[in-house]
């Protein structure tokens, strides 16, 4: 059942696909199909989403057949797709990945179709170098992610017009020189199935070399990013490993890399991975790739992994405007096929010029006025328990600018120092309110200032902290009583504005903090949090800033 409402929803998705459903196939509607094309053909057992239905659609398959989830599809499901559900007229490529069960059965539905007088031809892929030569003995390599780049290139020239012939050679010199490999740091769990019998991994424990199917690796590791990347590498690319060694790139190559998400990384995990592969091709290799694809083409589930493929570029003997690289970057209508950017975008980033870095030296013009833990309990009480860590990243940031900037004697140069610092280290809400604030205290005292240098004096201070304040309210709706760190900052500006005393505004501010203990929060995310826990501490915020107000008092009577 969840199998054909899964392909069912394709078609909403993908209008000009339709769906038989006894037959578990997606496929091109015959008024999308052009007449005398070749027709591309793929498939397997379901689970690998959106291998293959979705990568139904022009410039990519005319049809997909699914098996039950890890299973291929029977002879006759494929029989049925190539003589009722697509056009012939051009020929047909079947492409499969070398597994046993879709070798024998789309491989008996071709010998039917060419028995009943069809031109149809298959490639077998096959480009897992997480198993090598002596484990995969006369099976050979597995299929796995690397088979959707053999199916767009394929996909894109039947596009274009060309014979089944030109369409079956490329499809083989892309499938011969693609190596691709897979980690993943658990076993899925395939419904029907009792949980446990996938044969689970320790806890941090990795698989390297994991097939799509919960298939063993070639070891089991607990190791980090950099030192995964770095083994799953070599296997692609070590020379020297005469048992995995199945392709040689060298730096003068062109090369496609493909990150693929095997269903359970997200999307944030996924850009770390990529990048930690670029920069090791780059710094290792020294293989800079011409495209680099990252996202999820061929799950294994909701599998906690990904996989590496890279592609040499070959020539097709086809010409330039069918080059590999030209058949990869053509539109395609499928709704698997995730990849936005064009191919003139990345054939300009060789002749792009680097982006200027900014910020430190923006001029600001003098003014002539001279002068963790607890929190982040609290904020995982009440919020998200990021504000503790923020204050302290912050405050290190600081540290480490004043020992490393040139002293200043004018209150807002150094001001704006801070603001710097403040704006890049901190972030999240209170990073914002803080920047904000500052900005508006450096304003306020530079309205303050006189044409000669004078002392910035407590009621000066006193005046741009109350501006500020103001500035401040135009942001933000919260006062007094709502449970947030204005509760320690209005007390403070209140106090400083009439005693002109630091010592008694920090006191004030500190008093304010502990006011917000049993507070009922009206602004922040404590205002969603349930329970009473809330009730036993101050708010992380206020109680944040009213230490950092009295350790500026402190400091400042040294």
């Amino acid at each position: 059942h969840l199998v054909n409402t899964a392909l069912l929803s394709i078609t909403h998705t993908n209008p000009s696909v339709a769906c038989d459903v006894d037959n578990k196939t997606i496929y091109r509607k015959p008024s999308t199909q052009p007449s005398k094309h070749v027709s591309l053909v793929a498939g397997g057992g379901s689970g690998h989403e959106p291998s293959f239905s979705s990568l139904v659609g022009s410039g990519l398959l005319s049809a997909a057949v699914a098996g039950t989830i890890f299973a291929s599809p029977s002879a006759e499901q494929v029989r049925r797709c190539i003589l009722h559900r697509i056009e012939k007229d051009g020929g047909v490529l079947v492409v499969v990945m070398n597994y046993t069960g879709d070798i024998l059965n789309f491989g008996m539905a071709v010998e039917k179709a060419r028995a009943a007088g069809i031109e149809v031809d298959m490639v077998v892929v096959g480009d897992d170098v997480g198993v090598g030569r002596k484990q995969g003995g006369k099976v050979g390599r597995r299929g796995i992610a690397g088979t959707v780049l053999v199916l767009k290139i394929a996909g894109a020239l039947a596009e274009m017009g060309a014979s089944l012939k030109e369409v079956s050679a490329t499809a083989r010199v892309v499938a011969e020189n693609i190596v691709s490999i897979g980690s993943s740091l658990a076993h899925v769990h395939v419904p029907g199935r009792s949980v446990g019998e996938e044969g689970e991994l320790k806890i941090g424990e990795v698989e390297i070399g994991m097939g799509i199917h919960n298939e063993s690796g070639s070891e089991r590791k607990t190791v980090d990013l950099p030192e995964l990347v770095k083994t799953m590498l070599s296997h692609c690319l070590d020379t020297s490993d005469k048992d995995r060694s199945f392709l040689e790139i060298s730096p003068d190559d062109e090369v496609v890399l493909l990150i693929n998400n095997l269903g359970g990384v997200s999307v944030l995990e996924l850009g770390g991975i990529t990048n930690e592969v670029v920069e090791q091709l780059a710094r290792d290799w020294n293989i800079r790739p011409v495209r680099i694809l990252s996202g999820t083409y061929m799950t294994s589930l909701n599998g906690l992994g990904f996989s590496i493929t890279l592609l040499k570029v070959k020539d097709t003997g086809l010409g330039q405007s069918r080059s590999m690289l030209e058949l990869l970057d053509a539109p395609a209508e499928a709704a698997g096929w995730t990849t936005a950017v064009r191919g003139e975008t990345w054939k300009q980033q060789k002749t792009s010029p680097e982006q200027r870095s900014h910020g430190s030296d923006d001029e600001v013009q003098p003014s002539n006025l001279e002068p963790e833990p607890d929190i982040t309990r609290y904020d995982t009480v009440v919020g998200d328990g990021d504000c503790g860590i923020g204050l302290k990243r912050g405050a290190e940031a600081i540290l480490q600018m004043m020992e490393t900037t040139r002293p200043t004697d004018d209150a807002v140069l150094f001001l704006q120092d801070i603001i710097q610092v403040v704006e890049s280290a901190m972030d999240g809400t209170s990073g914002a309110i803080y920047a904000i604030f500052l900005n508006a205290l450096a304003h306020g005292l530079r309205v303050e200032s006189t044409p000669s240098p004078q002392p910035v004096t407590a009621e000066i201070w006193a005046k741009a902290l109350s501006s500020s304040l103001q500035a401040l309210n135009r942001y933000s709706p919260a006062q007094p009583g709502d449970r947030t760190l204005i509760d320690a900052l209005a007390p403070f500006v209140d106090s400083l504005s009439e005693t002109r005393n630091i010592e008694a505004a920090a006191k004030a501010a500190e008093e304010g903090a502990k006011r917000t203990q049993g507070m009922r929060a009206s602004l922040g995310r404590t205002v969603y949090v349930g329970g009473g826990g809330w009730q036993e501490v101050p708010d992380p915020g206020a109680h944040g800033l009213a230490v950092l107000l009295r350790g500026l008092e402190e400091g400042l009577k040294k």
